[in-house]
């Protein structure tokens, strides 16, 4: 498989449902082709497949995503205050 790389994922609450996070990502274009991508088992958080659409995915969570191109890697982390405001 080849790695293309990581991606951080910024959020401003403590968790994001799998579909949105994968929407968010431009991996999916809308929630019927997030859950053909998860229950087709491409889709690992922190590890683990996992194949409901509505999984809530925690700060600090490694999704993995088995892509035709190769693994997108994507870290939800706490969105960062914006300078200045």
């Amino acid at each position: 498989m080849v790695q293309t790389g990581g991606v951080e994922i910024e959020i401003s609450g403590d968790a994001i449902r799998l579909g949105q996070l994968l929407k968010f990502a431009n991996l999916v274009t809308d929630g019927g082709e997030a859950k053909a991508l998860i229950v087709s088992g491409m889709v690992r958080v922190d590890g683990e497949l996992e194949i409901r659409r509505g999984r809530q995915v925690g700060l600090d969570s490694l999704v993995e995503v088995d892509l035709p191109q190769g693994r997108q890697e994507l870290r939800v982390v706490q969105e960062r205050p914006v300078p200045g405001s």
